[in-house]
């Protein structure tokens, strides 16, 4: 589940967020929370939850201009410019933004004959060009009322593999606005009330004809989805160590399309409660939730989580909770693509239950974590060998992941290590019981290395995955790989910055998707003014 400022964002269609069409300059920061999160923001949250932040103006009583540009491979070139502001009760951030780069082969040669990758031979690059514009801006009154609006609006012209046979020509376009308003009618108690609206708009071409930057003049298709959401919170201070949380939320979801979907609107109602407290060394955190889904009726998920505080930063969690996600629309209702089914109406919902046990510490200059992990998933949603959708009756992951960090000799240095078994636990009716599932690697690991000179940094990215498999059955074996990233940059000015990254330094060739090429070596060069307050 992907959150833009508390909004949920992604494809009504395929589920998916289009995370290319944020720009990166507008984002304050990035908060992962990984587990069953279902009990809180209900489905699509059964993996953890990503909230993305946008940046706020400036409280400095006075106007802040942004700038950066960006050049690199394949043509890059981009631009961001802002104006930010604000003072002790309000703040504005304005941004407009564009990006072009002509792009690469998205598919590996030979895909046509093999059935995989895009289905088609197409050498041509893939180009892409974007223009985003964001707002967010807020009042906050003496009281504590605090009034916050959020509004994202950005436009994709992409190519991408294709044949005379499909659209391989797209307009995409995403829309984003919400509003906060919370207040306390009470001392303890805060309201927070909620709602907002993403929208995602494509529209695709044959190729060969002439596609408009704006509008195409001939189009094979289009899609619209809209999401609307609303939300009512209530917390409430039961002393300075102990809160509880509860409140209902809607969420209605409707598509329109020249490929003729067999149903267009669902909704989702859900009613939540969690409590958090500290006793002691002790922290105790219980949820639980209630959706009544449209398609799907009733379902409800609940999590506990415990964590105990030894002496010297020494921190001992355990959790357990359960989640579920529901089909997509083109999992269930997508029209049959010449004749053949590519839509599974018989879908359950998938449902899962997780617990994990973690040990971490932190000190001055260092901290490290192990965290052991299991969730077992019933009817998993997958791609069989005709990217028909089905059910997988059981799967079960398995992962222990381990961090540490440290300052040594003035660089820093943070490692990451994953251990995964993700299998198909279906049993002796399943055919492909006990093999792993698609596109999950066993073993990932990234070391962090960064150090600064004065005005200059410096800093490396090693990272690695092992052999991963693209299909159910086991067959399309995707190798390991290892890359390389470099980077530096120099504060050469009051204000101004240039950096430069170099992805993939030693130019590794590999996939993480059968025949789909990944890129192979390629420099960023961004000149940025961004000044701080003074």
């Amino acid at each position: 589940l992907v959150l833009l400022d508390g909004i949920r964002i992604g494809s009504v269609t395929a589920g998916l967020a289009a995370l290319e069409q944020i720009p990166v300059d507008q984002i304050e920061r990035i908060e992962i929370v990984r587990g069953p999160r279902s009990s809180l923001y209900g489905a699509d949250a059964i993996g953890g939850v990503i909230q993305i932040f946008t940046k706020h103006g400036q409280r400095n009583g006075g106007i802040t201009p942004s700038l950066s540009i960006t050049a690199g491979s394949h043509g890059l070139a981009g631009g961001q410019f802002g104006v930010s502001g604000g003072d002790s009760h309000a703040w504005y951030n304005l941004n407009l933004g564009g990006e072009y780069t002509s792009g690469f082969p998205a598919c590996r040669m030979g895909a046509a004959e093999v059935g995989a990758g895009c289905f088609a031979d197409d050498p041509r690059n893939g180009a892409y060009r974007n223009w985003n514009g964001l707002l967010d801006a807020g009042y906050r009154w003496d009281n504590g009322t605090e009034l916050a609006v959020t509004g994202l609006r950005s436009k994709s012209y992409v190519e991408y593999g294709g044949s005379p046979y499909g659209g391989n020509r797209a307009l995409e376009e995403q829309r984003v606005a919400g509003a906060r308003l919370s207040f306390a009618p009470l001392d303890p108690w805060k309201v927070t009330l909620s709602a907002g609206q993403s929208r995602d708009l494509s529209s695709t071409a044959y190729q060969g004809t002439y596609y408009g930057m704006y509008y195409p003049t001939t189009a094979t298709g289009y899609t619209r989805s809209r999401r609307n959401q609303a939300s009512w919170q209530n917390d409430f201070s039961l002393g300075s160590n102990q809160l509880l949380s509860a409140g209902v939320d809607y969420r209605q979801e409707h598509i329109a399309s020249s490929t003729g979907y067999l149903a267009s609107t669902v909704s989702d109602t859900g009613v939540f409660a969690q409590y958090q407290g500290t006793f002691g060394r002790n922290e105790v955190q219980l949820s639980a939730r209630h959706d009544h889904n449209g398609q799907f009726g009733n379902h409800d998920t609940g999590a506990v989580a415990w964590g105990y505080r030894f002496n010297h930063g020494l921190r001992l969690t355990a959790s357990y909770g359960s989640a579920f996600h529901a089909p997509t629309f083109n999992d269930l209702y997508y029209p049959p693509y010449y004749g053949v089914a590519s839509a599974n109406p018989n879908l359950k919902p998938e449902t899962s239950h997780s617990a994990e046990l973690g040990l971490s510490q932190q000190g001055e200059g260092w901290n490290w974590a192990l965290n052991a992990y299991q969730t077992r998933i019933h009817d998993l949603i997958t791609l069989n060998d005709v990217y028909y959708p089905e059910n997988i009756s059981q799967a079960r992951i398995r992962g222990l992941e381990a961090q540490a960090g440290a300052t040594l000799a003035g660089w820093r240095v943070q490692g990451y290590l994953t251990l995964l078994q993700p299998k198909n636990d279906g049993g002796a009716s399943d055919p492909n019981d006990g093999k792993l599932l698609a596109r999950r690697p066993e073993r990932t690991a990234r070391v962090d290395l960064d150090r600064h000179f004065g005005a200059f940094g410096v800093g490396a990215t090693f990272y690695a995955a092992g052999k991963r498999f693209d299909d159910a059955a086991n067959r399309h074996h995707l190798g390991g790989y290892a890359t390389t990233d470099l980077r530096a940059s120099y504060a050469f000015a009051r204000d101004w910055s240039v950096s430069a990254r170099l992805a993939n330094a030693f130019d590794r060739k590999y996939e993480t998707v059968w025949y789909f090429n990944q890129p192979g070596r390629t420099w960023f060069l961004t000149l940025r003014y961004s000044p701080a307050a003074h």
